[in-house]
């Protein structure tokens, strides 16, 4: 047993309690979590794994044709057709300047259109897939394309579309990798994996499908990739000083004006960028916006001097106008109602449709409880924004990417030519997906222990793909042209007007490819069906009277045919080669054996075009036969010869 000294012990002054020291967290050295492989943060890993995402998801897009605007931008543009040779013109004149002018018409929509970037494009590839020459445009554009594809060109013309829609998939593909560098290297600097949930969302979200399935909108694809090249310049300037960068910066700024007017919200986002993220004062935030209004006013000079004023007429049009036959107050409230679907299809995006123009969103007044959920929750994300702003807090720029853009399609400010669309939401969705992928990330934190937050988190973020992506593979099959695209959106929005009337003519283009007679005339019927419906909707719908007219001529009722072609005329006089209209009713009506009626329809074509020669060529034939007609009438009713 140990003996027992009683030398005193001197008592230790207490010792500081170790702590270790927290991560440093420079701009340039994101946090890193150890539970987290660190393969996962590198950016090449992250940039494979979205592009490969958006790849999976569209790459069932390869065989489409085309689909709802394709037809104004691509089938018939003429500048497009021309190659090389077009891109003069399509730099100097409306987005849909050659549509309008085949329809002897002008700008029909409030502040016109000049998105020329994305056409160029088109006219790049219609040149290596083999430009038409000038003057031979016109037949192109005049044989249109038919419900069944037999004839050698369209079939070739259909191969082409095929490429166009591979491009666009890898324009969306470039456009995930760069806005995931953008979460990296701004928004989310110092959390890698933020960035990446949010580039994933982005990547998955089924309401991008119209952006990528639709050709036409790679106007949408370019703008993003651009307005990301320019922060990311911006903010590249500021770090190394080299004004190349900032040349770089204002270039694409101007790029991305030329591929859709969602630049200008930019005049707000670059100084917010620069307060936010890299901590400049008011003053120095609004000296380094200074060369971006120098852009911002080079591109408004160019734009008005190309764009046409809009049409007087087309202010009534309520294909043009949803909103022309409410009051004020309805438009109003109306407007402020619809910006609310836009935060519901994000959350919840089903079911889609291509389109929500008249009268697939009723008219509201003040008193519908929507108009003020609407404004509840608008205004509460307003308030918001300047919570988080006064902050520096990274969900005050998801919030003014998301408010910003809707601001500029939500018809309050600017008006739109229409009540709303699931690509106008695709710039804004970017906020949306910072958000989310905010959230998610800060909800895993406080689960412990910390290795089944992380896992909570996986699952969330892999469930959501998983059910984002199903949505967006199926909602892409109806996208591979017309007749499958309307004949899906006719269940989730009825009451359409464009929806209705594609709908019809799809059955009209049926009957003209059916060789059985009475699955003909049941197609033609059915697309009567439709139209009446349209002109119950929109009773001045021009085309809707003369694609009725069109399927009654077909069935060979011509008295109702000339009502709907007399209809059309009255409300559009220049509706173009309308003696050509008139005079395929006057064979109509010889076929029926009226041949009075058809010398009386052909002798209008005359009045119509005096040079149509076919027509008065038709009437000598028509006059002929009809004298030939009363000869025998007379000399039938002569008494026979005398014995």
């Amino acid at each position: 047993m140990a003996k027992k000294t009683n030398t005193p012990v001197t008592p230790k002054k207490p010792q500081p309690s170790v702590v270790a020291p927290a991560p440093a967290v420079a701009n340039n050295e994101p946090v890193r979590d150890t539970l987290i492989p660190a393969w996962l943060y590198d950016f090449r890993i992250q940039a494979i794994i979205v592009a490969l995402l958006a790849f999976i998801l569209y790459c069932n897009t390869f065989q489409h044709e085309y689909a709802l605007d394709d037809t104004i931008v691509i089938v018939k543009n003429e500048y497009v057709h021309e190659g090389f040779k077009g891109v003069d013109d399509i730099l100097t004149k409306d987005a849909f300047d050659s549509y309008y002018r085949q329809f002897n018409s002008s700008n029909q929509l409030s502040g016109g259109r000049y998105r020329p970037l994305s056409i160029v494009t088109f006219a790049i590839e219609q040149q290596f897939f083999g430009a038409v020459p000038p003057e031979k445009v016109d037949s192109v554009l005049e044989r249109g394309m038919s419900y069944e594809m037999k004839a050698p060109a369209e079939q070739q013309f259909l191969r082409h579309m095929h490429i166009r829609h591979v491009f666009n998939v890898l324009w969306y593909m470039l456009c995930v990798v760069v806005l995931l560098y953008f979460f990296r290297y701004i928004t989310f600097r110092n959390n890698h994996i933020m960035a990446f949930i949010a580039a994933i969302l982005f990547t998955a979200h089924p309401i991008h499908t119209e952006v990528v399935a639709n050709v036409k909108s790679r106007d949408e694809i370019m703008s993003l990739i651009l307005i990301c090249g320019t922060f990311i310049y911006a903010f590249r300037y500021y770090e190394k000083k080299h004004k190349s960068q900032l040349v770089l910066a204002m270039v694409c700024l101007f790029l991305a004006f030329l591929a859709k007017e969602y630049a200008i919200t930019m005049i707000l986002l670059i100084p917010l960028a620069f307060y936010l993220f890299n901590e400049f004062t008011i003053a120095q935030c609004f000296m380094a916006t200074l060369p971006y209004l120098a852009v911002v006013a080079a591109y408004l000079k160019v734009r008005f001097s190309i764009v046409a004023p809009m049409n007087e007429s087309s202010d009534n049009d309520l294909l043009n106008n949803p909103y022309a036959n409410a009051d004020k107050a309805e438009q109003t409230a109306t407007k402020i109602s619809t910006s609310l679907n836009y935060i519901k299809l994000l959350i919840f995006p089903h079911p889609l449709s291509s389109d929500y123009s008249y009268n697939t969103i009723p008219y509201k007044r003040f008193s519908h409880p929507q108009v003020w959920a609407s404004l509840l929750i608008h205004g509460y994300l307003f308030r918001q924004l300047f919570v988080f702003f006064r902050k520096r807090h990274v969900l005050a720029f998801a919030l003014a990417i998301y408010l910003l853009n809707l601001l500029i399609v939500c018809n309050l400010i600017f008006n739109i030519g229409g009540t709303m669309g699931e690509r106008l939401i695709f710039h804004s969705s970017v906020g949306f997906c910072m958000a989310v992928a905010w959230f998610l990330y800060k909800g895993m934190e406080k689960i412990k222990p910390a290795a089944t937050g992380r896992l909570a988190l996986l699952g969330v973020v892999v469930l959501l793909t998983i059910a984002y992506g199903f949505k967006t593979i199926d909602r892409n099959q109806y996208w591979k042209n017309d007749e499958t695209l309307f004949g899906e959106d006719i269940k989730t929005t009825p009451n359409s007007v464009l929806v209705n009337s594609n709908v019809a003519s799809s059955f009209i283009n049926m009957a003209e490819a059916e060789k059985d007679t009475v699955k003909k005339f049941q197609a033609l019927r059915e697309g009567v069906k439709y139209y009446n419906k349209v002109l119950e909707i929109h009773p001045t719908f021009v085309s809707g009277f003369m694609n009725r007219g069109v399927a009654y001529l077909k069935l060979g009722i011509p008295d109702s045919a000339r009502y709907n072609y007399d209809m059309a005329r009255k409300l559009y006089p220049n509706y173009p080669k309308l003696y050509e209209v008139y005079y395929n009713l006057g064979v109509c009506y010889y076929l029926s054996g009226r041949i009075v009626e058809a010398i009386g329809i052909w002798q209008e074509v005359m009045k119509m075009e005096p040079k149509y020669v076919l027509a008065q060529q038709s009437i000598n034939t028509a006059q002929m036969q009809l004298m030939q007609m009363q000869q025998q009438a007379a000399a039938a009713q002569q008494p026979p010869p005398k014995q």
